[in-house]
């Protein structure tokens, strides 16, 4: 049994971020490939939504983590992101329980996050790692696909919540910078599906802070 792993909102400054496995037997991975399956970058909602659903019926198994930015915030405390990212590769491999894992690297040095994956995980597995792993291998685009349509999914939930569109999440989407900044500049705090230990949603607080002090000037 191959399992193939990846993430999406990894970086973003707003919403949760989903980690994704997919387990197969090794025969279906050309089934994949039919399927069309490619890096979920690559591809438009609508398609990821279509190939979403081949891709369930086709899994012999599959599991979506999903982080939600207070849990993020309060890893954040106690360890790195990447040591974060190793722990949440391991519980979508605990679900799974493959004999061979793609992973696509969330470290700047691929073999050392395989590497730490497999010390963490409680069991005999070979794992294979490597950047770009969701533009390499079907297994891991299939698992960047069901990672990418349930993030987006949250994002609109989010967005039906608050009643306004909030972006991408990313701190280099303007209209996400924008509702942040309108966000806390009528709260006058983050929203809760903002990560506080974010460098830019810190940015938005003390810009708006600074703003009002020179207006209180006045």
């Amino acid at each position: 049994m191959i399992a193939g792993i990846d993430e999406a909102g990894k970086g973003p400054v707003l919403g949760p971020m989903c980690v994704a496995g997919i387990l197969v037997d090794e025969g279906k991975l050309k089934e994949l490939t039919r399927l069309g399956v490619k890096d979920s970058k690559q591809l438009t909602p609508k398609r990821r939504e279509a190939l979403e659903v081949g891709i369930k019926k086709l899994a012999d198994k599959y599991y979506i983590l999903e982080v939600s930015p207070r849990q993020i915030d309060e890893l954040r405390k106690i360890m790195t992101m990447n040591e974060i990212m190793v722990m949440c590769y391991v519980k979508v491999l605990g679900e799974l329980r493959p004999e061979r894992a793609f992973v696509d690297a969330a470290d700047v040095i691929a073999e050392r996050f395989g590497e730490n994956i497999k010390r963490k995980y409680s069991g005999k597995i070979e794992i294979i790692s490597e950047h770009n792993a969701d533009e390499k291998y079907p297994i891991v685009s299939a698992a960047s696909i069901l990672a990418k349509v349930r993030r987006d999914a949250l994002i609109k939930e989010i967005e039906k919540k608050v009643g306004v569109e909030i972006g991408s999440g990313y701190p280099s989407d303007p209209k996400t910078i924008r509702f942040l900044e309108k966000w806390v500049f009528e709260h006058g705090s983050l929203p809760d599906f903002a990560r506080s230990s974010w460098e830019t949603a810190k940015r938005a607080l003390e810009k708006v802070k600074r703003n009002q002090s020179i207006l209180s000037d006045y």
